[in-house]
């Protein structure tokens, strides 16, 4: 049974109706608006004030509407939500085929992945309230299946495998998004706040307190640039991904 909201709406969402083609209507004037403007206009809104800032009102206010007349075209902001997560999903640029190197495109699907949503930094947070799959959330596991095909996974393990990457990728760029804002809000810049945790981190571990630590940061340095962690601890979470393989 659907759960009703404070407004007396049915909320949830419905896959069937929210994915089935939308008929024309067949007499009286052409409906005003459209649900990929109604949607670009809540995805535009998210990017710039936040994923709080989404609600039926804001989003009927930017396209000149009436509160009341947009539930004709989207029942609740939990529909809304699935078309504004749908929506930027595709984004996300799907060769024709798989280059043959599956490593080499998972790492693909994942470098698309954390560029949508650095494009889009309320993605990370929607993701786990998203109750149904569109048509490019759709078209996007379906090419990570295809390209997982020759890694020796069953079929439920590489459907799993696409789920955790995309978690995996979705907390990274979470934390990155989170130190962003640390360091704006201290003042100063990305290199300098990496300067002075590595100073810190350098001056504990020279009281010979933490010896392993110490090892670690004796050892070559790795790139600290954002791309260069991520790729790093990307190729690591592939490789545990497919250890049985």
């Amino acid at each position: 049974m659907a759960r009703t909201g404070s407004s007396g709406r049915h909320a949830g969402v419905d896959p069937e109706l929210l994915w089935s083609p939308a008929e024309r209507p067949r007499r009286g004037r052409p409906p005003a608006y459209d649900r990929a403007t109604i949607t670009a206009e809540a995805v535009a809104l998210a990017d710039t004030e936040g994923l709080a800032a989404v609600t039926m009102r804001a989003v009927a206010a930017r396209i000149g509407a009436g509160t009341m007349s947009l539930y004709s075209y989207v029942p609740n902001k939990e529909t809304l939500l699935e078309l504004m997560i749908d929506q930027v999903s595709g984004e996300h640029r799907l060769p024709p085929e798989p280059s043959g190197d599956w490593r080499a495109d998972l790492r693909s699907i994942a470098r698309e992945q954390r560029a949508i949503m650095r494009r889009h930094p309320w993605l990370p947070a929607a993701l786990p309230a998203r109750q149904t799959l569109g048509p490019n959330t759709l078209a996007a596991v379906e090419h990570t299946l295809v390209v997982l095909a020759p890694a020796g996974l069953d079929a439920r393990a590489r459907l799993e495998t696409f789920s955790l990457l995309t978690g995996f990728v979705a907390s990274h760029v979470t934390y990155e998004l989170a130190q962003e804002r640390a360091v704006e809000a201290a003042g100063g810049t990305c290199g300098e706040h990496l300067e002075a945790q590595d100073r810190h981190l350098r001056s504990v571990a020279a009281a010979d307190k933490y010896p392993h630590l110490a090892q670690a940061l004796a050892a070559a340095g790795h790139d600290p640039a954002p791309q260069a962690v991520f790729d790093r601890l990307l190729e690591r979470m592939i490789n545990g991904l497919t250890a049985a393989t």
